[in-house]
């Protein structure tokens, strides 16, 4: 299993996920071909209700644990409530893409 669908995988087993993107962004940067090591993640969870954005985060991180272990360099997390993501759908706003790298 690749890496990405390895993050899927575990972020589907550790949340009540409404929406989840998992977008590897290796290419855009300086590695080789083929190469899953920095990601993007769009995730809807109703866990994160009531939380700051800094929990949020800690909570993806612990969830990845073992994906960190098995070498993620990078992750770009976008971790919303269900009702932040029907407000974002509802304004046509767009998620943040990672930037090519200037390395």
């Amino acid at each position: 299993m690749s890496l990405g669908n390895d993050i899927k995988q575990q972020l589907l087993a550790s949340f009540d996920i409404q929406h989840l993107d998992v977008v590897c962004d290796s290419h855009k940067h300086n590695v080789p071909p083929g190469t899953e090591i920095h990601f993007s993640v769009v995730i809807v969870a109703t866990e994160f209700e009531g939380k700051m954005l800094i929990a949020r985060h800690r909570m993806v991180n612990t969830a990845l644990v073992a994906q960190f272990e098995a070498g993620i360099h990078a992750l770009s997390i976008h971790a919303y409530t269900p009702e932040q993501w029907a407000k974002k759908n509802d304004q046509d706003q767009k998620i943040p893409e990672s930037p090519d790298c200037l390395g």
